[in-house]
């Protein structure tokens, strides 16, 4: 089983009509990653969870929203284009509506943006996978 890391980005803030490139490289044991988008630990707008094996789940992404600490009903997407081993990139933009996903193989996916913000400062990323590049523009 990989170790779980876990990263924080300080000092970003990502902003509607702005778009976020994350470039990621699972372990090549890696069992799940997570991105988290949000205000903090206990309010998370979009939590955005690859599996490639865990808690009974198998190559799906799911997300999740979590406010005052409480998780919302988890989303879960059947297109899996993560290898592990393999860097990938993927983008992610939003809106007060929706988050919008690119996913590294072209496809796209939402969720929706229940916090209903324009701005979040938060940004962690939690795992088995080494963050590579992020980048706002």
């Amino acid at each position: 089983m990989g170790k779980e890391q876990l990263r924080k980005v300080h000092d970003m803030t990502f902003k509607e009509g702005k778009e976020l490139k994350i470039r990621i490289k699972p372990n090549d044991d890696c069992i799940r990653f997570a991105i988290n988008i949000g205000h903090d630990p206990d309010n998370i707008a979009m939590h955005f969870n690859p599996r490639f094996d865990w808690g009974g789940d198998s190559n799906v992404i799911v997300c999740n929203s979590m406010s005052g600490g409480c998780w919302g009903d988890e989303c879960r997407n059947g297109n899996f284009p993560f290898v592990r081993g393999e860097e990938c990139k993927f983008y992610i933009n939003f809106n007060m509506e929706q988050f919008y996903i690119k996913l590294p193989d072209g496809s796209m996916m939402d969720f929706a943006n229940r916090l209903g913000d324009v701005k979040y400062k938060y940004f962690e990323v939690t795992g088995d996978a080494k963050i590579v590049g992020i980048k706002i523009k």
